[in-house]
């Protein structure tokens, strides 16, 4: 990186992390697929929420309510990876319809969309019911009535599941069902359109 996009990137964040407003432990942030050679494909972070992006487990999501303002940011590599935050998150109420709303222009909606999630190492897809295959964020419906376990309800056919998480099986999903998350069986699925 050099320090003229270092320099850059410090000034326009105020010497603040573009994601929190934390002015402790800064430093740049490549957004993928870039490099750090250009401020413009860099965001300003903490040391918080550099540890957090580069987690590929769940997130604080308490940390991540500031997606409420990041989002909006005249920043193209602020709004992708807050973008990409929310769609991690889209478990959560909150992020989900905060990504109902999001508005990203089509060139900064095919970056923000250009990192997949990770696959599985085996590589194999997870397919709904009808073979189509899931990605995370997808939503889905399900085609049984599904008894869950550790709880005191039944999720309903024709329940809507939004802002689905995959899982190291293929043959499960995750998503949240009467404010509950729950592991489901992607069989029991049919993707919506």
């Amino acid at each position: 990186m050099s320090m003229n996009t270092e320099q850059a990137v410090m000034q326009r964040s105020d010497s603040r992390c573009e994601l929190c407003t934390s002015p402790e432990h800064l430093a740049v942030f490549a957004v993928a697929p870039y490099d750090d050679s250009e401020a413009e494909q860099c965001v300003m972070t903490c040391a918080v929420c550099r540890e957090q992006l580069t987690l590929s487990g769940e997130l604080d999501t308490k940390r991540w309510h500031s997606l409420n303002d990041t989002v909006w940011s005249p920043v193209p590599a602020v709004q992708v990876l807050s973008y990409r935050l929310l769609k991690r998150l889209v478990a959560e109420p909150w992020a989900q319809d905060l990504l109902d709303t999001v508005y990203l222009s089509e060139e900064v909606q095919e970056w923000a969309d250009a990192i997949d999630a990770p696959e599985r190492d085996d590589g194999e897809p997870t397919l709904d019911s009808n073979g189509s295959q899931l990605f995370a964020g997808d939503t889905v419906v399900l085609i049984k009535d599904l008894d869950v376990k550790g709880t005191s309800f039944v999720a309903k056919r024709g329940t809507a599941v939004r802002g689905i998480a995959l899982t190291n099986n293929p043959e499960h999903i995750e998503g949240r069902v009467n404010g509950t998350r729950i592991v489901i069986i992607s069989a029991f699925v049919k993707k919506s359109n």
